[in-house]
């Protein structure tokens, strides 16, 4: 499947949209059961748009499954996530179908979308695990800020031929949106570069992913929050928030590793922002894909988009 790349006017009114979408869809579940004749119309198909347009089927499921705040979120059997008033969760299999609607495929390690369920946020945080065994992170101790970002833009130029030939505009790395900082008493990792269309003029409100993971004895949650340029620091604290609320269950913990039984990662935490362990593996020429992972969330374009999530969620009163 090809990948599109994002489309940043889509971006914006597809963020724009989501808490409206989502406070309806908390409306309507709260709304009495009685039946109009509209309803019953829609029913048979006459007046209801899903029984005809997968991405409002894809809306509208994930609204009716959406799980609200305040909720523990299973993360497989290896985490939680106490979900906050006022936040939604999104199952992996609606969440998958959704994804696919805005124009993306997910792989086996996706969990769900996290979504705000208030008007005034625009914003949305895609959910994974990654098996990747225990990821050793001493290397954080000899981070240097520079060096990183020298390999993240290298790596990214280098995987640019890949997004070429899959049909991908190619992206260039800017400049940190911020430095990678990594906690070693709580194993918890957050990183953002700017990165754009190549040869798309400055000063534009890009789209940001705002990464953070926390690790565990067989691999990572990552928590990575979709927002733009002009937004991020806003949002900041939303994600380190819902990042200190992900807590390993008991024997699937960092702290739980053992030496002689467990699998260990063949990459170290520098891998994960994508810079110098990637670098000396030889994994330059994938780096572009996993780019394009990290910034998935692509709407297939603003107004199919926006009509979509309005027809999905529309509730008559």
């Amino acid at each position: 499947m090809r990948r599109p790349h994002w489309n940043h006017l889509a971006l914006a009114l597809v963020l724009a949209l989501l808490p409206a979408a989502a406070s309806r869809a908390q409306d309507a579940q709260h709304a009495p059961a009685a039946r109009t004749q509209a309803q019953d119309d829609a029913q048979g198909g006459a007046d209801d748009p899903a029984a005809h347009d997968p991405a409002a089927r894809a809306w509208q499921a994930a609204a009716q499954a959406m799980q609200r705040g305040p909720h523990t979120v299973a993360l497989r059997e290896q985490a939680t996530l106490k979900l906050p008033e006022g936040f939604g969760f999104v199952p992996t299999r609606e969440a998958a179908a959704l994804m696919e609607a805005m124009g993306n495929d997910v792989g086996a390690n996706f969990i769900g979308l996290v979504m705000p369920l208030a008007e005034d946020q625009d914003w949305i945080i895609s959910v994974d695990f990654d098996p990747a065994g225990y990821i050793e992170d001493e290397d954080a101790k000899h981070w240097d800020a520079d060096e990183l970002l020298a390999s993240l833009k290298e790596g990214t130029e280098a995987g640019n031929a890949r997004r070429v030939r899959l049909g991908i505009a190619p992206i260039e790395v800017t400049r940190w949106i911020e430095p990678p900082s990594y906690d070693d008493t709580t194993q918890r990792l957050v990183w953002s570069a700017e990165a754009r269309d190549k040869g798309a003029p400055a000063g534009a409100d890009d789209t940001v992913n705002y990464n953070t993971y926390v690790l565990g004895r067989e691999g990572y949650v990552s928590l990575d929050l979709i927002t733009t340029t002009s937004a991020v620091d806003a949002h900041k604290p939303i994600a380190k928030r819902l990042l200190g609320e992900v807590a390993f269950v008991d024997g699937k913990r960092y702290a739980d590793f053992n030496a002689s039984t467990d699998k260990v990662a063949t990459y170290g935490l520098a891998a994960l922002v994508g810079g110098v362990a990637a670098k000396k593996l030889g994994l330059l020429a994938v780096l572009g894909a996993f780019l394009a992972k990290s910034f998935k969330l692509v709407a297939v374009g603003a107004v199919a988009a926006a009509a979509a999530m309005r027809r999905a969620f529309a509730r008559k009163r």
